[in-house]
């Protein structure tokens, strides 16, 4: 895997917003509340980012 890092950068402005629900393992809800404890963005706000960056490196292999 590449050593791409996942890093946080100032916020944008979206336009008009859907709400979306997933189901998440806790584990991964309790790195996302650390993540947002040190940083200061909100739990909904690291999802969208991590959706975003993996979208943006998305590879599909027929």
């Amino acid at each position: 895997m590449e050593n791409d890092k996942f890093i946080v950068k100032s916020k944008k402005v979206y336009g008009e917003t859907s709400v979306v629900s997933a189901r998440l393992p806790l584990a991964v809800i309790k790195k996302l509340d650390q993540v947002s404890t040190r940083t200061g963005r909100t739990r909904n706000e690291l999802i969208l980012m991590c959706i975003e960056y993996a979208l943006d490196r998305l590879e599909i292999e027929e």
